[in-house]
């Protein structure tokens, strides 16, 4: 009967090791969870402010069109170069 109660120590043991092992686990999973849900809120915002950025020099661009197009108006059409009268073609 002695060997009987060892094994019965080493079940009650590898238990208690599983169940602190799948606890281990849980743990490990949630905080990896917690680390990569922090990684993709940064990632989004760095992404969000970016565009932000870029919306506002889009919309600098275009006022400096804007203003660009309003001188010209103010300074007159610019006349087009004449064009020069092309050679004929010749036929090969």
């Amino acid at each position: 009967m002695a060997a009987s109660n060892p094994g019965g120590l080493k079940t009650e043991q590898g238990s208690e090791g599983s169940t602190q092992s799948t606890a281990d686990m849980t743990a490990f999973v949630q905080n990896l969870l917690v680390q990569m849900q922090t990684r993709f809120q940064a990632m989004s915002d760095s992404i969000v402010s970016r565009i932000d950025e870029m919306g506002s020099k889009i919309d600098e661009l275009e006022q400096s069109i804007n203003d660009l197009k309003a001188e010209m108006g103010a300074e007159g059409a610019i006349k087009p170069k004449p064009e020069e009268p092309r050679p004929p073609e010749e036929s090969a």
